[in-house]
This record gives C-alpha cells, structure tokens and sequence, in this order.
C-alpha cells in the first residue's frame, strides 16, 4: 500500500514549507524552495563551509502525516549526483531532536529512493543521539530534505513527492 502524502502538484504545498540554513549557527549558506516546471518543488542553493557552517534545508511546517502502519517513506527526486539527507521531526518546536536517513542522487536522473523507519538515525545538531527514543511514526510532525556532510559549493534538488508505504 502507498499513500501520498506530500504532492509537490498541488498548488498549496510550497507554502506549506520554509528554509532552515546554517544562518542559524552564524554560517553563510544560502537556499530557496521554488516550483520547477514539472510541478516539483526546486530547492537550491549554495553551501559554504564558512564561519563553522555547512548546510541548508527546508522543511514543512508542523502538521499531520498520519503515518500509522507505514512501514517507510518513498520519495520521488532529481538531484545533482549530491548525498541529501530525509529528516522526520516529532516536535511542533524549532529545535528537537530530528529523524534522519541519507539517500544519495543521480546526476540529472530521477529517482525513486525507498527509506525504511529503521534507517532513521536520531539526531541532535548534526550529532548522533544514541539514548533517544525510537521514532514514533504517529508523532511525525515535520518533514525535511537537507544538504550538509561537508559539500561545500552549489546544489539542486528537485522532489515531486513523498509517499508513505506499507
């Protein structure tokens, strides 16, 4: 079974998103969320490594996924041959503990990458927190895509959608 549950289609989905850099911490990244014209969600920018910083994201704003009896997380993209991180978030609060799994992209290809529940690394501030709780899945409040692991220069990635599977 998959259920959609992010559309980058729908006109009403980009605003439903902000960015997060590493502006946060005194670093000089920059990116932008914008809609590309297969009607996927462009998210794009520069990462620099300067004043400590070295990565950039965007996010939803908190809400519903629903993602009870789900098994995983499929996500349809077009990215630049970079490694991005998923990120789940169980907070509705800016700062928490976040969920994550790396997928890597193919130059100019889209692709379909399937992340199981299980690959998803609590983290903290890019730091691994080994007492964390599992992840709920029914506490998913935020979903994110991120570009950080010291790639320093520009990037590019297109998502269509992000659907949850069974």
């Amino acid at each position: 079974m998959e259920k959609t549950i992010i559309d980058f289609s729908s006109s009403d989905e980009q605003k439903r998103w902000e960015i997060i850099n590493d502006a946060v911490m005194g670093g000089v990244s920059e990116s932008r969320i914008a809609l590309a014209d297969n009607k996927a969600a462009l998210f794009q920018g520069i990462v620099s490594l300067e004043n400590y910083g070295g990565f950039a994201s965007m996010r939803t704003h908190p809400r519903e996924f629903e993602l009870s009896g789900c098994s995983g997380l499929m996500i349809r993209v077009k990215g630049d041959g970079k490694d991005y991180r998923l990120r789940l978030g169980t907070d509705s609060d800016y700062e928490g503990i976040a969920y994550q799994a790396h997928f890597s992209t193919e130059q100019d290809q889209w692709i379909t990458a399937r992340l199981s529940f299980d690959a998803f690394t609590p983290v903290f501030r890019g730091r691994v927190i080994k007492d964390a709780p599992p992840l709920d899945i029914t506490a998913v409040r935020r979903i994110g895509f991120m570009i950080a692991d010291e790639q320093e220069g520009p990037f590019r990635l297109e998502i269509e959608w992000v659907k949850a599977y069974s």
